[in-house]
């Protein structure tokens, strides 16, 4: 998140102004929060995850979106457009427009420097509220690093971190495996990168 818009809207005053909009915002609490641009890190990444998922899904119920699916938490009414969402029950939408989904199975964010701690703690404890999801992936562009968190039967979240390139993500709640080989492809880690503190 970057500019704030300090006007008050409603959720239908941001939906109809997001409907019109050449670029996409989130919305939380009456206030409008401008999204900025990918890198090419960014768009590599998030692009990769997308093509080794989306070719695994080609024969399940799920379904897979990149980046413009805005979604809904609906405890808190905050509207997002994560990285890549994917939802394996039957899709449930906010209105007939079709364009703000509220169930999803799985989450991924593509973490960026300005974003890392405001998707790490701000979006992580809102995406948990959601009844729907299963499981939430972290990516890390500029080190490789994957970290999974997986709702417990008991509604507990556990933890995982992957990195090394060969190591693989089993994705148990859409049947998936996602190689960080793959995650990778292309992108230069520079390995003199030390991430700051969390």
């Amino acid at each position: 998140m970057s500019s704030q818009i300090k006007t008050f809207f409603t959720p239908a005053e941001y939906l109809a102004l997001e409907r019109q909009s050449e670029f996409k915002s989130e919305y939380l609490n009456g206030e409008i929060f401008a999204m900025t641009g990918a890198s090419r890190k960014h768009n590599l990444v998030t692009g990769n995850a997308f093509g080794a998922l989306k070719e695994q899904l080609k024969n399940s119920p799920c379904e897979i979106y990149i980046s413009d699916m805005r979604v809904k938490v609906t405890a808190s009414g905050f509207y997002t457009y994560p990285d890549i969402v994917v939802v394996c029950d039957r899709p449930q939408f906010e209105d007939e427009e079709v364009d703000t989904l509220v169930n999803p199975t799985l989450l991924i964010e593509v973490l960026s420097t300005s974003t890392e701690r405001y998707d790490r703690i701000a979006k992580t404890s809102y995406y948990r509220t959601l009844d729907s999801l299963q499981e939430h992936l972290l990516v890390a562009q500029h080190e490789t690093r994957v970290e999974q968190y997986v709702r417990q039967s008991n509604g507990e979240w556990a933890q995982y971190e992957y990195r090394s390139l060969d190591d693989v993500v089993e994705l148990k709640s859409i049947e998936c495996l996602l190689p960080l080989r793959e995650v990778y492809d292309r992108v230069q880690i520079d390995p003199n990168y030390r991430p700051k503190p969390r």
